[in-house]
């Protein structure tokens, strides 16, 4: 007879041990609910599920990559503070941020799959090499595209983390020598949440772990798999300079006039208004800044080969510019054209208007002499 698993605290008994108070607690629920766009009477929902739901199993892998993900989702102002944030999961296994080392890590990781088929969540963090035998990216010895493998076999959810992970990223750019491909091209049984940017907000990534823990099923997705709470609006349609952008008033040169005004970046390469993602709603950094606000614009990182989408400082032709400035004196110049021509087209139609009754009255007179 196989041994039970041992039992797994809950996230809110893991919290109290590390001295985060019942109000701060049930502030957080409050706080992931407006994240997630729920009604705000879901906010208990979300604290009953962190009370009685033990905590997730989570095996961690790491690809092709850079380690940004990981280093947004520990800096991730909510939940609470960095230093409880891990503790929302069981983090079982991720070789960037354990303790242990060599081959007790891996027999972690498989002991996992053991004891929780069907229960645990791979995260994966970077893409897979599937050229030359996946050589390029081994760990213990073994190639990571059979260990990503192995581990999706028992998942309950995938979760590709970031850009390389969804859609490949760098790594898969042109000319791709190592063959890279994203997670969704080498798993096809297992339901896959994507979550692209190089790196995620961290907030995006907490709300997504706490919704799997909550309500047991992923949120609902956009066409690429992107959770649509997070990734439903163009940065475009959130961002303080799209009025810039509606007036026609937009930054020609780095550091001009109007880049110090704040104008629209659009002609500087800015991808916002063909970008899916949270930005300019989250910012960075507990909310500081993010790079539209800090003066660079969107690079459209969270959208599939935006590497060879570039070069990143030209603008992108097939979204239209407009053409009118907001002042006074071109709308009004704009204006006075518009009646001009208004006027200048009823004087032509009225005109035309005329010399058909005209040239019809001249026919009806040639043809009642004829007749008599």
């Amino acid at each position: 007879m196989s041994e039970c698993p041992p039992s797994r605290p809950t996230t809110y008994d893991v919290l109290t041990q590390h001295g985060v108070s019942r109000r701060d607690f049930i502030k957080f629920c409050t706080v992931t609910a407006a994240a997630l766009g729920l009604e705000p009477t879901m906010a208990g929902k979300i604290a009953h599920a962190l009370q009685t739901k033990p905590r997730i199993p989570v095996l961690w892998l790491h690809g092709l990559e850079c380690t940004c993900c990981s280093e947004s989702f520990i800096r991730s102002s909510h939940p609470l503070v960095g230093d409880v944030v891990l503790n929302m999961i069981s983090l079982d296994y991720d070789d960037t941020l354990q303790a242990a080392a060599g081959h007790q890590v891996e027999e972690i990781r498989k002991q996992i799959i053991k004891d929780y088929p069907g229960e645990y969540i791979l995260a994966v963090e970077g893409n897979a090499p599937t050229k030359d035998g996946g050589v390029y990216c081994t760990i213990a010895g073994e190639a990571f595209t059979d260990i990503l493998l192995e581990t999706a076999e028992h998942a309950k959810y995938v979760v590709a983390w970031g850009s390389c992970a969804s859609n490949g990223c760098v790594q898969a750019a042109h000319p791709n020598p190592t063959g890279a491909v994203p997670v969704k091209e080498l798993i096809h049984d297992k339901p896959i949440v994507n979550v692209p940017g190089c790196p995620p907000i961290a907030e995006v990534m907490t709300g997504l772990l706490t919704h799997l823990l909550t309500f047991d099923r992923l949120p609902e997705l956009d066409r690429e798999g992107r959770p649509k709470v997070f990734y439903g609006q163009r940065i475009h349609d959130k961002c303080y300079r799209r009025s810039f952008f509606d007036a026609g008033q937009f930054v020609e040169e780095w550091d001009d006039a109007g880049a110090r005004k704040g104008w629209c970046l659009y002609k500087m390469g800015c991808r916002g208004p063909t970008t899916y993602n949270s930005c300019s709603t989250f910012k960075w950094n507990d909310g500081v800044s993010f790079p539209i606000g800090s003066g660079h614009g969107c690079i459209g990182c969270s959208e599939a080969n935006f590497w060879d989408n570039g070069p990143f400082y030209e603008r992108l032709s097939a979204v239209p510019i407009p053409g009118v400035e907001s002042t006074p004196e071109q709308v009004g110049k704009v204006l006075a054209i518009a009646a001009g021509g208004a006027a200048a087209a009823h004087a032509v139609s009225v005109a035309i208007k005329k010399a058909k009754d005209g040239k019809d009255a001249d026919s009806k007179g040639d043809a009642g002499a004829a007749q008599a």
